[in-house]
């Protein structure tokens, strides 16, 4: 009997390719049916010099989908949780919208749904990928700044970033040991 190959859902981020043109932001809102100006991925924006020796680029963030995520452990009612493929997800049904997740969060990605009360956030768009596809901020961004897979896949695209190319993690305060990498 052969065993199932566990999936790990990583994302590559390349952002000197970014341009700051916003697709992904808006592909996420679309996707998710999120109203300005709810986001679950942002263009974080730095200037640097002063003018005429001036640049700007652009940092794309959204959930790191944490190997050691702090918003499942702070979360009382175990909404906040964790899946084997490596998403980190919420239970809307189970969610009391207590914010202890969003406080815990040091990437300052979750939102709260004033309409019904519960805490919601980037989820990898798992329902696509399930069925083979990409999510909605790869697949509109027109530089290709971000790459979408399976690290356990040898033959991946992004097990090879990460594995020939110099990329970090996003760490911020806590080891959180994040599943989005970024090309340096």
């Amino acid at each position: 009997m052969t065993q199932e190959k566990k999936h790990k859902w990583v994302m590559v981020i390349n952002p000197a390719r970014c341009v700051g043109c916003y697709a992904c932001v808006i592909a996420c809102q679309n996707q998710n049916s999120l109203e300005i100006p709810q986001y679950y991925n942002r263009i974080e924006e730095r200037e640097m010099g002063v003018y005429p020796h001036f640049s700007r680029s652009f940092l794309p963030v959204a959930c790191q989908h944490c190997d050691n995520p702090p918003c499942v452990r702070v979360c009382p009612v175990g909404a906040s949780y964790k899946r084997q493929d490596g998403v980190v997800m919420v239970d809307h049904n189970t969610c009391i919208g207590c914010k202890y997740c969003i406080l815990a969060c040091p990437y300052d990605v979750r939102i709260i749904s004033k309409q019904h009360g519960y805490v919601h956030k980037c989820n990898f768009c798992i329902e696509h990928v399930q069925k083979g596809e990409l999510p909605a901020c790869v697949t509109t961004c027109p530089m290709g700044v971000r790459t979408f897979g399976d690290i356990n896949d040898t033959s991946s695209e992004v097990h090879g970033l990460i594995g020939t190319r110099k990329t970090g993690l996003l760490q911020k305060e806590l080891n959180t040991k994040p599943s989005v990498y970024y090309i340096l």
